[in-house]
């Protein structure tokens, strides 16, 4: 078979076109797992937070407890608490995280991703 000119190249071409949008589809997936590993360690924080504050009444504890129970960056992560806190009552941890974006490329275009949790327990 005969090539005509300019088809050897051709794929070549159609590669250098199609490369930088799979390559930023990559990125873009990467980013979108770390948000969601940073949103079930926001879970998990809440979580241990609750059970804390559950079982003992000073709020420093189930705070320190939320914080300790995950890698998640504790500059970026509150927890607040709410409802009762005598026996018997249910109590209420809402935690909230601002997940970074720092994927090449996708971090320049998207800011931080704003996460929340919550988490009721009764309290012990």
């Amino acid at each position: 078979m005969r090539w005509g000119r300019g088809e050897p190249g051709q794929a070549t071409v159609e590669v250098v076109l199609v490369l930088p949008i799979v390559v930023m589809l990559g990125l873009v997936v990467a980013q979108l797992g770390l948000v969601t590993l940073d949103a079930l360690l926001l879970h998990h924080a809440v979580r241990e937070a609750a059970r804390a504050a559950a079982v003992d009444p000073d709020p420093g504890v189930a705070s320190a407890a939320g914080r300790g129970a995950s890698s998640l960056d504790v500059g970026r992560l509150s927890i607040e608490l709410g409802g009762g806190r005598r026996e018997g009552d249910t109590l209420l941890v809402v935690g909230r995280y601002r997940s970074p974006t720092e994927v090449p490329l996708v971090g320049w275009m998207v800011d931080d991703v704003s996460l929340e949790a919550s988490a009721a327990m009764r309290v012990e």
